[in-house]
This record gives C-alpha cells, structure tokens and sequence, in this order.
C-alpha cells in the first residue's frame, strides 16, 4: 500500500486538503504548467480546483496522489497511478510543480520519493512517466531520479496546436537501466 504521507527534504508529500483551493488555483491557472500536462484544464478556475479537490481531498483520500506542500503550502502535485489488466505490475507517474519553485530540486526529491514507495509494492517491476518532447527541465528531473529514456513515440500528441513527440522515460526493478528490447526474456 502507497503511504499517504512521504517526507521530503524540500517538501512534504500529503494528501490534498479543502483548504487547497486558493493555492491550487494560484498555482495550477499558469499557462507554463498547463503547457507540460495532459489533463489540467486551461485557465484553471475555482470550479476545476473545487472538482479535483472533491476526489483528491476525499476521506479517505486516493490512494498515491499527493500535495507537495512547501512551507506549509501545496504548490503542486504528484501521483501514482496503477496500471490494470496486462500493465498491472506498473505504476504511471505525473506531476506539476508552481512555477517559482521550479529548478530547486523538489521535484526531483518527490519522484524519487514515490518511486520507492512503488518499488516497496513486492509486485511492482516498472514505473514510467510520458513527458512531452519540448520538456527537457521534466526529462532532467527523471534522469536524476534513476529513469531512463525508454522510447519516443513520433507525432503522438497535440497540445496547444502543436503536434509533438512524446516521450517515455521508465525504471525497473529487475532489468537494470538502460532496458534493452533486444536482450533475452527474464
């Protein structure tokens, strides 16, 4: 089972609050944000924090999502998502981060924080993340935590009027990285 509260040296992993709202529409309605995520809602209203905040800040919350709260406010989120019928040994990570927070390491301490938390699953082999081609500083964050770009899928997306390549970047825990297709099956 996924903690519901992992801390960090820079931020506190918990789980969302009502009393979010205010921050997370100050946080979330940046068009830099939306521009890199593939279901936040632009301009992000009261009405999407009150919607998001009725699943997320439920009791008992959703089992891996997560506030980054720093200071004492959450300025972002991140969450595990498990996979289901033949990807059920996998978890999919996302998050976003405040803007002004950006570059100072959060980001990277929290997925590493919630991949361990996945790898403590005795079923889990794999955790992976998509990222957009044009998002280096979210490509950088994985590579510091240990992932490994695993594929590019060409022209997979469209954002923003943009057609672009997206981008999967994983870790194992028996393959070791980088992951070879070629190699013999396990």
């Amino acid at each position: 089972m996924i903690p519901s509260r992992i801390a960090c040296t820079r931020s506190l992993l918990r789980p969302w609050r009502p009393a979010d709202q205010a921050a997370l529409v100050r946080h979330a309605d940046d068009r830099a944000v939306w521009r890199n995520l593939r279901r936040l809602p632009h301009p992000f209203t009261r009405a999407d924090a009150e919607a998001w905040l009725a699943f997320a800040a439920a009791d008992p919350p959703p089992e891996g999502i997560f506030a980054i709260d720093v200071g004492g406010e959450a300025v972002g989120t991140i969450a595990l998502e498990r996979g289901e019928n033949i990807e059920a040994l996998s978890y999919e990570v996302g998050y976003w981060l405040a803007r002004p927070l950006w570059g100072r390491g959060i980001m990277t301490e929290a997925v590493l924080a919630v991949t361990a938390a996945a790898f403590a699953e005795p079923d889990v082999v794999r955790v992976f993340a998509p990222v957009f081609s044009w998002n280096a500083a979210s490509m950088r964050v994985l590579e510091k935590a240990g992932y490994a770009r695993e594929a590019v899928l060409v022209r997979a997306g469209v954002k923003d009027g943009t057609v672009m390549d997206r981008v999967i970047y994983a870790i194992t825990r028996d393959t070791g990285l980088p992951y070879s297709p070629f190699a013999a099956p396990r």
